[in-house]
């Protein structure tokens, strides 16, 4: 695996949890606090160029997701709870009580804003405000799904299929997957200020790891299962997210093509929500770092 990149300013930890070791990247001073999450299939790298301009005004945690990145790998279950967003929620609480945060504001892009959520749901006394990109509740994906989610959004019943179709047929040809997947969401390899080649080599990497590869099959299935039914009780329950909200999502990304109006898929999520579309891919804290750390920031202050 290639030696992995460090983000300016920031320094790394490795921070025990009641759910395995999480690999945190800490900087910047004083409050308020700021819990970064990425999504997949990347690491806390996907922050490299916005973490720095939020370090200017918080003190930021970025972290790989359980699993991802250097945070220890959980062992696959039957039931997927090692790998549902409330655990690994609950797993990242216990992160920043170590390092002396109990309350805190939470960004995370694609899974890492499923676990954002979440946390936001489960945690509500923990989390003082959330900002959630280029995502719509899990359950709402599913519930909605058609030919267009069939298309768009392959990967969730590819990964979510049962052991060990997904991890083999990735294993057996991940630079393909990479490839015709994953740079096809809207990385582009050419574009070396926004990806750096040495980020996404960390992140290629992961696939060669077959603990990896149960990672993100695990972490669909559980968006299947588990995930899906945390959500759809929450709703049933009429509980909302209860602190400030703000939604971004990239235009030439899938959600509008998806959901229309993405602001309306999730007003009935939450109590108090802002937010609007961004000039960039799914990627798009990689694509406009300033554009979003701005937004993100101006929502947290």
């Amino acid at each position: 695996m290639p030696v992995t990149p460090a983000i300016d300013g920031l320094d790394l930890h490795d921070v025990p949890t009641r759910h395995g070791t999480v690999r945190a990247a800490v900087g910047g001073a004083g409050p308020p606090l700021l819990l970064l999450l990425h999504g997949y299939p990347e690491t806390h790298l996907m922050w490299h160029a916005a973490a720095p301009l939020l370090a200017e005004r918080f003190t930021v945690v970025a972290c790989d997701l359980p699993g991802y990145g250097a945070s220890e790998r959980p062992a696959a279950h039957d039931d997927h709870l090692p790998h549902a967003k409330r655990t690994w929620g609950a797993a990242l609480a216990d992160v920043m009580t170590a390092l002396g945060h109990e309350r805190f504001a939470v960004a995370g892009h694609d899974r890492g804003a499923r676990v954002a959520y979440r946390m936001a749901l489960d945690l509500p006394d923990r989390v003082a405000r959330l900002c959630v990109l280029d995502v719509v509740p899990t359950v709402e994906v599913w519930e909605r799904a058609d030919d267009r989610m069939a298309i768009a959004y392959w990967h969730w019943p590819f990964l979510a299929q049962p052991a060990p179709l997904p991890e083999a047929l990735i294993g057996g040809a991940p630079e393909a997957f990479w490839d015709a997947h994953v740079t096809r969401m809207g990385i582009d390899p050419a574009d070396g200020d926004h990806y750096p080649p040495a980020v996404l080599a960390a992140y290629r990497a992961q696939l060669d790891d077959p603990g990896f590869r149960t990672t993100i099959c695990e972490d669909y299935r559980a968006g299947a299962t588990v995930d899906r039914e945390h959500d759809a009780a929450d709703r049933e329950a009429g509980r909302r997210i209860a602190c400030p909200t703000l939604a971004l999502w990239g235009s030439r990304g899938a959600l509008e093509v998806l959901y229309g109006d993405v602001l309306e898929v999730w007003r009935p999520w939450c109590g108090e929500l802002t937010g609007h579309a961004v000039d960039a891919s799914h990627f798009l804290v990689e694509d406009r770092p300033a554009e979003v750390a701005t937004a993100i920031a101006d929502h947290c202050a």
